[in-house]
């Protein structure tokens, strides 16, 4: 798997073992940041959070575009030494937290200017992820399902193949 943009475009890092995780895919990857960036215009002084770490591609993404900040959560010990094994061989310290997301983001003091949410398909955690989200600004949403989204103001919403990206803002 390759770093899509920024400073470390082109490089490679270890994925976990895709039968544990499902890695977001390149298109799907180079998509949410363009997106982002026609939303924001820098990613200068932001912070990202990845609330389900998986690969930890998201973050590594964010940090090699410009994000100031980066915070991954991960509940499989043995995939977050993976992602901690990535982050150190491009040049970056993680601020990865260990455990389960919903109460992570509980627990979590800070807000963070993009949340990152893509748990696992079939899971009832969504909507739990959305209210929980310590987001101060966009939320997107990586879904094959339609969701209850009334809540937010949806400001952008792109399909590929099966999957749905959706960029909410937290203030409607």
């Amino acid at each position: 798997m390759n770093i899509t943009g920024g400073i470390c475009k082109g490089r490679k890092i270890k994925s976990p073992d895709e039968k544990i995780v499902r890695p977001t895919l390149s298109k799907v990857r180079m998509s949410v940041f363009n997106v982002l960036y026609s939303l924001l215009g820098t990613f200068k002084n932001l912070s990202f959070l990845d609330m389900f770490g998986g690969s930890g591609i998201m973050g590594l993404e964010a940090l090699s575009r410009g994000f100031e900040k980066v915070t991954v959560f991960e509940k499989n010990r043995t995939v977050a030494e993976i992602i901690r094994s990535n982050y150190k061989t491009l040049g970056f310290s993680p601020d990865l937290k260990i455990g389960d997301s919903i109460k992570l983001a509980e627990k979590e003091t800070n807000k963070f200017d993009v949340v990152y949410i893509d748990p696992p398909y079939m899971s009832d955690i969504y909507e739990n992820s959305l209210k929980k989200a310590p987001s101060k600004n966009i939320i997107i949403l990586e879904h094959t399902t339609e969701l209850d989204l009334s809540e937010y103001k949806i400001l952008k919403q792109k399909k590929y193949g099966d999957k749905y990206l959706t960029f909410l803002s937290i203030n409607k």
